[in-house]
């Protein structure tokens, strides 16, 4: 598919991803700004039970990642009949991971709440809430595999408008179930919790539908038991590096979680609004290094390499800009946004000094995703794993327990240490990128491909041509 297609540019890929994100945003606002009228220690549970979900979510995001690339580069090469297989593979195989995660969680939350250092006094509270939105991580696994397979056949307003849908029903489901309106009892956490399920439950609906009817042939029911295994070996060789690349993100962001429930309630409780506000610095940045992945693996696939290599540094530069006004803007008006939440002064002073470290961390950020966006773009997604292993466990996490716990820096050191492991996996990536070791190998490729062409096509004329002689 050629990138003139006006729906593959980037600002048409980039701004339904982030409607669609923004809107997750509101959700994550929506949900924290509700729940912190239950109480200080619910937003702690809710911020801490998402690590937990995020953490989890790496078992099946191997195979998902790894098929919205092959599914962009299948497309871009012209092969679409390969790209709707391994969209199929990709949902039943997140399915059974989602299913075997879902029973594990509503099988034992409270001992896995303790496992991780969760304050004694918030068990209760977190029981209730991992039991019942950690029941639905089938939704989240199926959800996920859903929408990367849309979004990479080049259509991201599916999601979007699915987004839009699901935002609208949740915050009111969550009116309904906090504050006992419209007729409905007062369910408190428990309340956000199934409002959480119910608009995920909808939300895979409404995307599977959609899925059917995403690539050239229709999937039908009949097509859902396919599996190749060739096409399967492709995903996985891509996508575990993927998953071992989150995986240290989530689990690293969880341990760290961990270190902060040390330190008390309070600094649990103001690194989770720390989040919510956070999420709008880099949430158009982050669309525009998905939407670039998308743009470079058809362009890749296409064999268009030196296209793809000057799409990277653009996507960085706009990105940059963007994440750099929008860090400012949140800084600027910090210590209201944070007073929406909490009224607890200790919480609000710890919140504002996050968000002037902010203003260093989201450009460090915004390279990191564009460039390690486009090493995967390109099926490098290993050298973007062994960086993510070594920088994440070694400094934000390692270096955070020493700088944050044993020297009694606290947040403020914890925060320090992942400013800098964003700026180590950044400057790592743009080596790498600057190298095109796997564009100069597509390229290779390429002019053998054209070579050989043209080899068949001079033997073939020349037969061709001794025959008609005889």
């Amino acid at each position: 598919m050629a990138l003139a297609n006006k729906k593959l540019s980037l600002w048409m890929l980039a701004w339904p991803i982030f409607i669609e994100l923004f809107l997750q945003f509101l959700l994550g606002a929506a949900d924290t700004l509700m729940v912190s009228r239950i109480s200080d220690d619910a937003v702690a549970v809710v911020g801490f039970s998402n690590q937990l979900f995020q953490a989890l979510t790496t078992l099946f995001i191997t195979v998902a990642s790894g098929a919205g690339i092959l599914i962009a580069q299948k497309i871009g090469s012209r092969n679409g009949e390969d790209a709707r297989t391994i969209a199929i593979m990709a949902v039943n195989v997140s399915a059974v991971i989602g299913l075997a995660l879902s029973a594990l969680l509503i099988l034992i939350p409270e001992q896995i709440a303790a496992l991780l250092q969760l304050p004694e006094d918030l068990l209760p509270l977190a029981k209730t809430y991992i039991s019942i939105v950690g029941g639905g991580m089938v939704l989240i696994a199926l959800m996920s595999a859903l929408s990367t397979s849309i979004r990479n056949t080049g259509n991201t307003k599916g999601p979007m408008y699915t987004a839009i849908g699901m935002n609208v029903v949740h915050v009111l489901l969550n009116y309904a179930f906090i504050f006992g309106a419209f007729g409905f009892p007062k369910w408190g956490l428990m309340g956000v919790a199934i409002s959480t399920v119910v608009c995920r439950l909808l939300a895979t609906v409404v995307l599977f539908i959609m899925f059917l009817s995403s690539f050239e042939r229709t999937i039908g029911l009949r097509d859902l038991n396919v599996f190749n295994r060739k096409l399967f070996g492709e995903v996985i060789r891509i996508g575990w590096p993927l998953g071992v690349n989150m995986s240290c993100w989530v689990f690293t962001q969880l341990i760290i979680f961990s270190f902060l429930a040390m330190l008390g309630s309070n600094e649990l409780a103001a690194r989770t609004y720390m989040n919510t506000l956070e999420s709008f610095c880099f949430l158009l940045g982050y669309s525009i290094a998905l939407a670039v992945q998308i743009q470079i693996a058809h362009l890749y696939g296409a064999g268009r390499v030196k296209e793809a290599y000057g799409l990277a540094y653009r996507a960085m530069l706009i990105g940059l800009g963007v994440v750099t006004v929008n860090a400012f803007i949140i800084f600027l008006f910090g210590k209201q946004l944070l007073g929406m939440f909490t009224e607890n002064k200790e919480i609000v002073a710890l919140g504002v000094s996050l968000l002037g470290m902010n203003l260093i961390l989201q450009p460090g950020k915004m390279i990191n995703m564009a460039l390690g966006n486009a090493l995967n773009a390109v099926g490098d997604t290993r050298f973007t794993m062994w960086t993510s292993v070594f920088s994440m466990w070694l400094v934000a996490t390692a270096l955070a327990y020493w700088v944050g716990i044993e020297l009694g820096w606290g947040l403020i050191g914890i925060y320090a240490c992942m400013i800098l492991d964003e700026y180590i996996r950044g400057t790592l990536s743009l080596i790498r990128w600057k190298g095109q070791k796997f564009l100069r190998k597509a390229e290779r490729i390429e002019d053998e491909a054209k070579a050989k062409a043209s080899s068949e096509n001079n033997g073939g004329a020349l037969h061709k041509k001794t025959a008609l002689e005889v």
